[in-house]
């Protein structure tokens, strides 16, 4: 009888299968909610697309809590999402290759980019060991830029935001952000700069050597250090800028720099990018690829960037790659995103995540700009309180493209370089904290200077008189926070 039922069915699917027209693919149960609407659009009418496949199976990286030092959680953090990776993914990757099919294979997330049609999407979605598949979109990101004039031939010494946060004081104590490695994960960098160059790990007085110091994740494959854009090169000169003649830009010009490039000359990245990006910065590799290095991974990295799943990204996806470079002892610092002044406007990844440390943006006097967004996060159901510090963020001077300097910057992708840059003043001032992120975050909190302001347009209360969800718990204090 068991028989009779499996010929009667596999006739029935056949006689369907006859009826369907060519291109068109039958969705079965296997595949219903596997596939993103996006990846299911960019396939209609026989097109093909690029997409991101989800392996059902994820590394635990719990135990990278329980270890005490950065070098540890690195290697531990690393190991274990190539093992998982390595395991799981040889059955994908050999149907790929068999067929010829384009692909880029991750570990910081079990996934692997593949280009192809629906068919293949829904074969794919049918497996057991694929969780999901999602959209790669092409993301616009607005980001700011100078709206004050070239001052190449100016020198103004210690910026007037340098100051706010305190960082001359630590300097007086002895701490530059010595032996001490920041990344900007951004439009690229120009790392010849005269602010810059010295502070490149990849320069070492004479010559340039860009291994595991740099890479380009965008269409450009840049070999060496590029940025049409300069948004990259200004963020990077907040955290270290000091030219030595005058132009002092940068929280901890004692400390190198590295960095990777997600978005290109207009601002545009993708899911993709931005994965390939924190890949190499957890664990970074030569120009040519190879084997990647967790010892040389920064201490902190800075973002002004989002991904919001209105354009198709994936917001639990892009979660895993935050929470595993956060596991790896990173201090990964968010731009709290320039949707402001109305509450819950911190509504994009990665800012709404609570492995992130996002940063709102202050004027001169301690006020609250307008654009800054604010919380609490409500677009994953959380109610988080966001931002988590503030630091100057309305008309900055920095670094631009071509040598010389712009002033008039404003945004909050201005505001949070001087958090992964006061980083490095931190950790070397308190090593006892290196790779320790919770308890760094909690000493950069507990430090800050407490701001409130209930008359303000768009004022934001939180769950405390501490933190809110405009300035968070206030203007970052490195003073405090080392001492």
């Amino acid at each position: 009888m068991n028989s009779r039922k499996f010929l009667l069915g596999a006739i029935l699917t056949a006689l369907i299968a006859a009826m369907v027209p060519s291109g068109w693919s039958i969705q079965t149960g296997q595949t219903n909610g596997k596939i993103a609407a996006g990846v299911l659009a960019g396939t209609a009418n026989g097109s093909s697309t690029e997409a991101l496949v989800v392996l059902t199976q994820q590394a635990d990286l719990s135990v990278a809590a329980t270890l005490k030092t950065k070098l540890e959680k690195g290697y531990f953090v690393v190991n274990s999402l190539r093992t998982v990776a390595n395991r799981t993914q040889g059955p994908i990757l050999s149907l790929l290759q068999q067929r010829g099919i384009p692909y880029q294979s991750f570990f910081i997330v079990n996934m692997i980019k593949v280009t192809g049609d629906r068919n293949l999407m829904e074969e794919l979605a049918a497996r057991a060991d694929v969780a999901q598949i999602d959209a790669n979109p092409t993301i616009h990101n607005p980001l700011p830029a100078a709206q004050g004039m070239d001052t190449t031939l100016q020198t103004t010494g210690i910026e007037w935001n340098v100051q706010k946060v305190k960082a001359p004081d630590v300097w007086a104590l002895g701490f530059h952000g010595e032996g001490l490695v920041v990344a900007g994960a951004d439009t690229g960098v120009q790392w010849d700069h005269p602010a810059l160059k010295n502070q490149y790990r990849g320069w070492n007085g004479q010559q340039a050597n860009h291994d595991y110091n740099w890479h380009d994740a965008t269409p450009d494959h840049s070999p060496t250090p590029i940025d049409p854009h300069g948004h990259g090169t200004f963020t990077v000169s907040e955290m270290v800028g000091d030219d030595g003649h005058g132009n002092q830009v940068g929280v901890a010009p004692g400390a190198k720099w590295i960095a990777c490039r997600n978005m290109d000359a207009a601002g545009n990245g993708t899911p993709a990018q931005y994965t390939e990006c924190f890949q190499f910065l957890i664990a970074p590799y030569p120009i040519s690829g190879g084997q990647g290095d967790p010892s040389k991974a920064p201490d902190s990295v800075n973002n002004s960037w989002t991904c919001p799943p209105s354009e198709g990204c994936s917001t639990f996806t892009l979660q895993s790659i935050v929470d595993a470079v956060r596991a790896a002892g990173i201090f990964n610092v968010m731009a709290a995103s320039n949707y402001g002044p109305a509450c819950s406007t911190i509504q994009e990844p990665p800012a709404i995540y609570a492995s992130a440390i996002d940063v709102g943006a202050l004027d001169s006097g301690n006020n609250i700009a307008g654009f800054s967004s604010r919380g609490p996060v409500v677009a994953d159901g959380s109610n988080r309180t966001k931002p988590d510090l503030s630091a100057p963020g309305v008309n900055i001077r920095g670094a631009a493209s071509g040598g010389g300097y712009t002033s008039g910057w404003s945004g909050t992708s201005m505001a949070a370089p001087h958090v992964a840059g006061g980083l490095a003043l931190l950790w070397q001032a308190k090593p006892n904290l290196d790779g320790n992120i919770d308890a760094t975050e909690l000493k950069m909190e507990q430090t800050a200077q407490h701001l409130i302001d209930v008359q303000a347009s768009g004022y934001c209360r939180g769950p405390s008189f501490l933190k809110d969800n405009t300035f968070g718990y206030g203007l970052l204090n490195l003073l405090r926070a080392v001492q």
